[in-house]
């Protein structure tokens, strides 16, 4: 089992157990304004736990969808996933409950998912994608290093409407660990 510590937050491997906290957050309107998925129903919940779950016994392993916990409690998630394994390429994403933001935990989590990437995964490069309205998700990008490459015009459906993304990355030179 993938286990991430920070300076205040450990991330791990999501449980079957971890249904009402993951339900929790992905249910709630406010966390998912900007994600391509939810709010989510009670099916919705289970279904990404599962998958969870099934990519914990991919080999080789895909990615890893992770919980975030402070002191054993699920206040969000957050993920990895091998976009390209040839060109040493993965993404990134992460949200939480809204009672921890603005603590930077966000910092913290994306910071553990580089480091997790180029140290454990040997990634080049490490993209995360963003709503140019979530401006909290893009400073918590460039507080990691990451620089803006573009912004995607029209690529993800968010609820019937189709919005852009900013296109973020860091090398693995240019991490410093």
């Amino acid at each position: 089992m993938v286990i991430l510590k920070t300076e205040r937050l450990a991330l791990r491997e999501f449980t079957i157990d971890d249904y009402e906290a993951a339900h929790a957050y992905a249910s709630d309107p406010r966390v998912v304004e900007y994600m391509s998925f939810g709010p989510n129903t009670p099916e919705d919940t289970r279904q990404f736990l599962e998958r969870a779950i099934e990519k914990q016994r991919q080999r080789p392993r895909t990615g890893y969808t992770l919980a975030l916990t402070i002191e054993g409690e699920v206040i969000g998630g957050c993920g990895i996933t091998i976009t390209d394994a040839k060109r040493g390429e993965g993404e990134i994403g992460y949200c939480m409950c809204p009672e921890y933001w603005g603590r930077g935990l966000g910092t913290e989590v994306a910071g553990a998912l580089i480091r997790f990437g180029f140290e454990e995964l040997g990634f080049h490069r490490i993209i995360a994608k963003c709503d140019p309205m979530n401006v909290a998700s893009w400073r918590v990008m460039e507080k990691n290093g990451m620089r803006r490459e573009g912004r995607l015009r029209e690529n993800v459906k968010i609820r019937g409407e189709w919005r852009d993304s900013l296109l973020y990355s860091i090398l693995e030179h240019e991490h410093s660990g």
